[in-house]
C-alpha cells in the first residue's frame, strides 16, 4: 500500500468508511471524512464520465483530472465533446469521445475507445441524462400535468436517463469483473424532485435510476466492484435549470464544482469497499476543512 493510499484509508477508517468495514444495503446518507485531509490524488486512476461537456458532468471532468486521474469524457457531438475537453486540457490532458448513451453500437464503440485510450476503465461516473426543459421549458414557473407531455418526450428522456445508466454500465461492468474490481458512481438527484408536481418524466427518470443502482450494487456484491450514487443536494446552476427561474430562486441554486470534492473521494482507494450508498454534495462540502 502507498503512502498516499495509506493515509486516506486511514482518514476513512477514522469515519468508519473505510473499505475494512464494507457497508452493503445500507442507503442512508453518508459524507466524506471529517478529519484534516487535502484532496485525494488520484493518480493513474483511469475514469470515464457520460455527459462531460457541461453542468455536473463537466465540473467531475474537471475535478478528477486537477486530482491526478486520467479522465475521458463523452458527449453526443463532436463540437461540444472537443471544446469541452480542449477547456480542461488547458490545465491537464483528458479525453473526449462521441457517445450516444440511447444506442447500443455507440456505447460500444464508444467504450472501446476508451479503454483503448485510457488502457481501461476503474471508474465509471454515469452522468448523462435529459432534464425537464426537454419537455416543458418553462417548468419551473409553469409546471404542467403529466397528461401534457408527449410519449416522445417521456420515451426520449427515459430512454437516456435510465437506458443509458443501463447500457454503459453493462458495457463496462464486464471489463471490471476481469479486472477484480471497479467503481460505478451513478448521479442522482434529492428525492424530493423525483415526486415533485409537474416533473414527469424527469422524476420518474431518477427514481428508477436510483433502483437501478441499488439493484446494480446487490449483483456486484462480493466482486470488487462498489456502486454509489452521488447527488448535488439541491437546484444546480446547470444546463437542466433554464434561466428565466425568478431570480429569488436562482440565487440559492448551487455551483456545479461541488460536485468535484465527494467524486474525487469516491474515485479514491479511501472509498474502497464502500457500496449501495446515497452520498450528498451539500453535506460532504458542509464537512471539508476550511
Amino acid at each position: 500500500m502507498t503512502t498516499e493510499r495509506a493515509d486516506l484509508t486511514r482518514q476513512a477508517r477514522a469515519c468508519g468508511l473505510a473499505g475494512a468495514q464494507t457497508r452493503h444495503g445500507n442507503v442512508g446518507r453518508v459524507t466524506g471524512p471529517a478529519g484534516e485531509r487535502s484532496s485525494p490524488y488520484l493518480g493513474g486512476v483511469r475514469v470515464l464520465v457520460t455527459g462531460g461537456t457541461s453542468g455536473l458532468g463537466f465540473a467531475m471532468s474537471q475535478a478528477l483530472a486537477e486530482a491526478g486521474a486520467r479522465v475521458a469524457l463523452t458527449g453526443r457531438t463532436d463540437r461540444r465533446v472537443r471544446d469541452a475537453a480542449d477547456r480542461i486540457a488547458r490545465r491537464t490532458p483528458v479525453a473526449g469521445v462521441v457517445m450516444d448513451v440511447r444506442d447500443e453500437q455507440s456505447v460500444t464503440a464508444g467504450v472501446d475507445h476508451v479503454r483503448s485510450a485510457l488502457g481501461g476503465i476503474d471508474v465509471l461516473v454515469n452522468n448523462a441524462g435529459l432534464g425537464m426543459r426537454t419537455v416543458n421549458p418553462d417548468f419551473m414557473t409553469s409546471p404542467q400535468g403529466f397528461w401534457h407531455v408527449s410519449p416522445d418526450g417521456f420515451r426520449d428522456l427515459f430512454a437516456t436517463n435510465v437506458l443509458g445508466y443501463f447500457l454503459v454500465a453493462r458495457t463496462v461492468v464486464p471489463h471490471m469483473l476481469t479486472a477484480g474490481r471497479g467503481k460505478i458512481i451513478n448521479i442522482s438527484v434529492s428525492e424530493t424532485t423525483m415526486r415533485r408536481k409537474g416533473f414527469t418524466p424527469y422524476g420518474p427518470s431518477r427514481a428508477a435510476t436510483d433502483a437501478l443502482s441499488h439493484i446494480m450494487a446487490a449483483d456486484l456484491a462480493g466482486t470488487g466492484i462498489d456502486v454509489n450514487l452521488l447527488l448535488p443536494g439541491g437546484p444546480t446552476r446547470s444546463g437542466m435549470t433554464p434561466d428565466s427561474a425568478p431570480a429569488d430562486q436562482r440565487v440559492n441554486w448551487l455551483d456545479p464544482v461541488i460536485m468535484g470534492p465527494p467524486v474525487c473521494w469516491l474515485a479514491s482507494p479511501a472509498a474502497d469497499g464502500l457500496t449501495d450508498q446515497r452520498i450528498v454534495a451539500t453535506e460532504f462540502a458542509g464537512r471539508q476543512p476550511r
